[in-house]
């Protein structure tokens, strides 16, 4: 892989009416225009399919696939968004960590986890949710994965029983651990 430094970047975000193909049809014209996918999330919501991706390459080769968006996304029916970003640098080293969240299904929770870490400090690197219906009763459950960035002179212990608190607080079950490589 090339040196960063040797490297242009495109955030691409695109969704559209789900289909069998479309992931194919869609990556491959990256390739096609010497691109590479460093990062991607995809996902089926509801019936539509939604993709975020971190595209790396030369910059004669992202202005290629950036004149090639428009008329894919209406080839695919996709509604498309780009914009040119850079290798991420950190100012400070972070510790990941994983954090696990389910609870009865009640509107806020999101808003209010991320309330709490954004008023610590911490960012929020990635983040899923599900609702889903619990075994048995069929209560309706939601459930939030998430991974945020802990800045490394921060004492994880007291950040770490804070947090539980916290969760317990508001009747959400937590687990709050390392990020295993």
């Amino acid at each position: 892989m090339n040196q960063p430094a040797l490297l242009d970047y495109l955030v691409i975000t695109a969704s559209g009416e789900d289909r069998v193909g479309l992931v194919e049809r869609f990556t491959g014209r990256i390739v096609d225009v010497g691109c590479n996918i460093e990062e991607s999330r995809m996902a089926l919501l509801g019936g539509h399919f939604a993709i975020i991706m971190l595209i790396s390459g030369r910059w004669d080769a992202l202005s290629k696939l950036e004149d090639k968006l428009s008329g894919l996304g209406d080839e695919l029916g996709l509604s498309i968004i780009h914009k040119r970003t850079r290798h991420l640098e950190r100012k400070q080293p972070l510790v990941p960590y994983h954090i696990e969240v389910v609870a009865m299904d009640h509107p806020g929770i999101v808003h209010s986890l991320a309330n709490y870490f954004s008023r610590q400090g911490i960012n929020i690197e990635e983040l899923s949710t599900e609702t889903y219906p619990a075994p048995h009763t069929g209560t309706p459950m939601f459930s939030v994965s998430m991974t945020v960035g802990i800045p490394a002179d921060m004492h994880i212990p007291t950040l770490r029983g804070d947090f539980l608190d916290y969760c317990d607080g508001l009747n959400l079950d937590a687990i709050f651990e390392p990020v295993r490589a």
